[in-house]
């Protein structure tokens, strides 16, 4: 602690006769982690491919939601495959706090969208990804009885959201496969398995 307010203590003396002061280059382009690379794909321009439709997207996340990741991860699954209304719709009647956040970071989206990605129905768009990330988490103490205290947590979280123009499909998650079908693709996965340090 003494280190610190020995360092807070410290001021730079500039001479009076010094018009400028020369400071180090910055990049360009700052480096970006976390939840600000989710936006950068946004920025990605794709070459037209012939016979290849890619439909328009848009990412968009709302950073430092005051929510735990783990109860915002039920209401993030909850829109998954869902049209941009009927995902609206469904997080009005959810009686949870994460509930509103994610609604607004939709109708967010979907404004972006629109004015900035060429979406020409704002109704013709769905949910193709939607989930959280870890935000900060910062510690407190909570007072207890005889002079004890216990450590408690305020969680924050992030959401992500990327809405695809075009109708939803019918099955988001895997589709209804038969038994055999089902037995097949086991038997391709357990008969593609590498072994690990082998030739």
């Amino acid at each position: 602690m003494n280190f610190l307010r020995n360092l807070l203590k410290i001021s730079v003396n500039v001479p009076q006769n010094v018009s400028h002061i020369h400071t180090a280059p910055t990049l360009s382009v700052p480096f970006k982690s976390g939840p600000l690379k989710w936006e950068n794909y946004n920025k990605k321009i794709f070459l037209p491919e012939e016979g290849v439709h890619r439909p328009a997207y848009v990412c968009h996340v709302k950073k430092n939601i005051k929510y735990s990741p783990k109860k915002m991860w039920y209401i993030a699954s909850l829109v998954r495959g869902m049209s941009v209304d009927e995902a609206v719709k469904q997080m009005s009647f959810v009686l949870k706090k994460g509930a509103t956040d994610v609604k607004a970071t939709i109708l967010e989206a979907q404004q972006m969208a629109v004015e900035k990605h060429n979406v020409e129905f704002r109704s013709n768009l769905w949910v193709a990804e939607s989930f959280v990330g870890k935000g900060p988490y910062f510690k407190g103490v909570r007072r207890h009885a005889r002079k004890r205290i216990g450590r408690v947590e305020y969680k924050h979280c992030h959401y992500f959201v990327r809405l695809e123009e075009g109708p939803p499909p019918e099955n988001y998650y895997t589709p209804n496969l038969t038994p055999e079908e089902q037995l097949d693709k086991w038997m391709d996965k357990m008969r593609n398995r590498k072994i690990t340090g082998s030739l």
